[in-house]
């Protein structure tokens, strides 16, 4: 279709933003590079010169300045008269071997994101999930069968545990409970901190049998074997265990509405009286207008059946039926929602 519109009425709308959105994933191929050649790694120490850089990380000279420029631009290394340093978000998360080492996390977003949302218009489209492989980019459910690479993902989620773990510890009185149930614990990372934080508490890690190994080699490494139980089963087929309160991080968005309702039912039964449960995943506001939330909702129904993520009065809601009473809902590190609610005392 031609169109006769005034060409200066264009001109004066900015398609800057436009074209950064075109291109943004360019900038995520520089961080996935970087975290691949070792660039913080070889930083980690102190400064160097784009040459010296290029010589540790086996990087062209051809392509040297520029590529550290860019990550300079994008606030991942600072540059000094020439030398390029760390900076303090890199030297936090990105050099390799620190506890809070979040690379491994990075490479695996590589290795999946983009052929998943390489499918976006076909799943659109069809309906279908375009990646149910999940040792290929799904990690959702239960159907990880590679233990290398899920050992690789829960590495990678473990820095960011245990920022998660930080703030429940902080925000949440534990005071008035003695015991929890991380269901979807995995190998216990986020029951690790709870418990460092709390000493009282008895902790129980629930998730898939397959799981046990990792948990038992983790927890142990951190000296809380003795802190932390585990108990393998199914959510929707086994008994969860009693417990003062039971946290469901980044469980319900796997699962369609119905197994929804039906595991926090499952999860009332399990919360003692007086108790609470705690839910938190990346919930889309109310209104539906985070873009962050929604194409995280978007990536979980490419990547699962039935999965995606919900909204916020919806959770309460769905708490509710199940029998708890509504305790609130309350931001959790900038992208997450914290829902809270509670059994009565009988």
């Amino acid at each position: 279709m031609t169109t006769t519109e005034d060409p200066t009425k264009a001109a004066a709308v900015d398609p800057g933003p436009l074209i950064k959105l075109t291109i943004a994933d360019c900038a995520a191929k520089v961080l996935h590079s970087a975290v691949t050649l070792g660039v913080f790694g070889a930083l980690a120490d102190g400064p160097a010169d784009a040459a010296r850089t290029a010589e540790r990380t086996g990087m062209h000279h051809r392509m040297a300045a520029d590529y550290l420029d860019a990550l300079a631009g994008l606030g991942l290394l600072e540059r000094t008269d020439g030398r390029y340093r760390n900076s303090a978000l890199a030297q936090t998360y990105l050099v390799p071997g620190s506890s809070s080492y979040l690379g491994g996390f990075v490479e695996l977003t590589n290795e999946t994101l983009y052929g998943t949302w390489g499918r976006l218009t076909e799943a659109l489209r069809s309906g279908e999930p375009q990646h149910l492989d999940p040792d290929k980019g799904g990690f959702v459910g239960d159907k990880h069968q590679d233990p290398g690479k899920m050992k690789r993902f829960l590495a990678g989620l473990d820095a960011y545990s245990d920022r998660m773990g930080a703030e429940l510890a902080r925000r949440v009185d534990w005071s008035r409970h003695g015991s929890f149930v991380d269901l979807g614990g995995a190998r216990g990372n986020l029951a690790a901190v709870l418990v460092k934080a709390h000493p009282h508490l008895e902790a129980t890690c629930f998730d898939l049998e397959r799981t046990r190994p990792l948990f038992t080699e983790h927890v142990g490494r951190l000296g809380l074997g003795d802190r932390i139980a585990f108990a393998g089963g199914d959510f929707f087929t086994d008994d969860l265990p009693q417990a003062d309160v039971v946290v469901l991080g980044h469980i319900l968005h796997g699962f369609d509405t119905d197994r929804r309702r039906t595991l926090l039912r499952r999860v009332h039964e399990a919360v003692r009286p007086g108790g609470a449960v705690l839910v938190y995943d990346r919930m889309i506001d109310d209104d539906r207008s985070d873009p962050e939330r929604l194409l995280s909702s978007l990536h979980t129904r490419l990547v699962s059946p039935d999965g995606s993520e919900y909204r916020v009065a919806d959770c309460r809601t769905w708490l509710r039926e199940a029998g708890f009473t509504d305790g609130g809902a309350e931001p959790l590190l900038g992208t997450h929602t914290l829902v809270t609610a509670h059994t009565s005392h009988k």
